[in-house]
Parts: C-alpha cells; sequence; structure tokens
C-alpha cells in the first residue's frame, strides 16, 4: 500500500506540475481544464486532478494527499529530510543568530538560532521549468499585466 501511494503521487505529481495539458481529453477532464489559466493550485485542485488521472475516488486521494504532507512534516520535525529524487528535497536550514531592529519603537530585538522548513528542487525539475514554454509564456502574461496595471494606476 505505502509503494502504490509514493509511487502513484510521485506520478502524478511530476505529470501535474511539468505537463502541459492536452486539448484530446475526455469531457470529465475538459470541464476541469479551466485550472491551466490559473497561476496556483490549491490542495482541493490537485486532488481533483490527481482522482481524474488515475480514476481513484476523490475521498481516497484526499487520504493520500494528507498522509504524504503527514508523513512529511512528521519527518521534519524529528529533524529529518525528506527526499524524492527527480522532484525535490524538503530539508531544514539553519538561521543564524541575528539581531534586528523594530523600526516603530527604534529598539534593537535578538532573534535567536532557529530552523525552518524548506524545500529544494531537483535539478531535473528545475531544467524542466527552465525549457518549458508554458512557463514562459505566463511569465510574459504577468509581466504585461503588471505593466498594464501601473499605468492604470
Amino acid at each position: 500500500m505505502i509503494f502504490f501511494i509514493k509511487k502513484t503521487l510521485f506520478t502524478v505529481l511530476m505529470h501535474t506540475f511539468a505537463t502541459p495539458y492536452n486539448s484530446t481529453w475526455g469531457k470529465k477532464q475538459q470541464q476541469h481544464s479551466i485550472i491551466k489559466y490559473r497561476l496556483t493550485m490549491t490542495k482541493a485542485e490537485i486532488i481533483q486532478e490527481i482522482s481524474l488521472k488515475t480514476g481513484v475516488e476523490k475521498n481516497q486521494v484526499q487520504e493520500v494527499v494528507e498522509s504524504f504532507f503527514k508523513v512529511v512534516r512528521n519527518n521534519m520535525t524529528e529533524g529529518k529530510n525528506v527526499y524524492f529524487r527527480g522532484f525535490g528535497s524538503f530539508i531544514i536550514k539553519r538561521r543564524a543568530k541575528k539581531i534586528a531592529r523594530n523600526i516603530s519603537k527604534n529598539t534593537a530585538m535578538v532573534i535567536d538560532e532557529h530552523y525552518i522548513p524548506s524545500f529544494k528542487p531537483a535539478k531535473t525539475f528545475v531544467e524542466k521549468i527552465k525549457k518549458s514554454e508554458m512557463v514562459k509564456t505566463t511569465a510574459a502574461k504577468r509581466e504585461a499585466e503588471a505593466k498594464q496595471a501601473l499605468k492604470e494606476a
């Protein structure tokens, strides 16, 4: 069961984030194709996407996704890094002790050393993003929209 969950989740994550939408999908998939025009995906949309691509019911997919996040969260809480070959690594980064300033009160305060969770994408994943035409067109649209918003303001 764990192998099935790991393999299915990894496969769907790679296909969801690394492949463009196909216009020859069935009727059920076309209803959900509005996501391709959005710049972000929510957990509910990821669950729906996985359910559509695998044919597994949404509630089972939701359990798998929640279990995945729980396993990653628990392992990182225990101080372990989590690695997914070809996708990336969830790692713990150390932040050194530093002095910060509260500008409104004009006082200095010490921020102790602490650790934060971080995601480091795999080289192959970064290369796919760099070569993706979809990412380039989306970025160009964002820039055009930002310029338009500045002109209107």
